[in-house]
């Protein structure tokens, strides 16, 4: 192995590093509370090593929600390609986000509210374009299926991208209506529960019949 390459390992393996500190911090602090130089101690790194990857708090936290989002349009494209139908299809989807919210929900909160909120502004080009890129990618599955089953005379004749708007909203909206529940009783949470409804709701509203 040349310089160079041991050089670019030693690079993904502190990015990683540096990942991984921030998702600890963020999880225990939360975004607002937690500093830059907090997430540099849990790496073990110095702050000024921080910046050379990423070049605020807002990017080192966007790049956690790049992640997930990343294993959530992975978990919907395998559903895509099974060999079954849409209604199943649709059902799939609602095990993948169920599946989602239990693999890291304070992440998945966090991207919610990062497509909707200022923090878009504080990115980079570079940063942003992954962002865009995952998103449509994640969209794009989805509005797939949906095109499929209107196709096929299954679901009603509307347009596919809006029906995976309302979609993606519902799913938005049950994980961030919930975590704001749990606010006022950390004994009780009703995602799981709430988005097997949702669904339900959904894929009979979708039908023609």
């Amino acid at each position: 192995m040349g310089i160079h390459e041991r050089k670019q390992r030693e690079k993904q393996r502190r990015r990683r590093d540096i990942i991984n500190a921030a998702r600890k911090i963020f999880s225990v602090k939360g975004f607002n509370s937690a500093t830059m130089e907090e997430i540099a101690t849990e790496a073990e790194l110095s702050p000024g090593t921080l910046y050379l990857y990423f070049k605020n708090k807002e990017e080192l936290h966007t790049s956690l929600s790049i992640d997930i989002l990343k294993y959530l349009t992975t978990q919907i494209q395998e559903v895509v390609n099974l060999d079954i139908c849409v209604e199943e299809k649709m059902e799939r989807f609602r095990d993948v986000f169920i599946d989602v919210y239990g693999y890291d929900a304070s992440i998945l909160i966090n991207l919610f509210h990062l497509q909707s909120g200022e923090t878009l502004h504080n990115l980079s080009d570079e940063m942003m374009q992954h962002l865009k890129k995952n998103s449509a990618r994640a969209h794009g599955a989805i509005i797939q299926v949906i095109k499929e089953g209107i196709d096929k005379g299954i679901f009603i004749d509307e347009h596919p991208v809006a029906l995976a708007d309302v979609l993606w909203g519902s799913y938005a909206g049950v994980v961030l209506w919930v975590d704001s529940k749990k606010k006022l009783d950390d004994h009780k949470d009703f995602v799981k529960s709430t988005l097997t409804t949702a669904f339900k709701v959904i894929i009979q509203g979708l039908k023609k019949n």
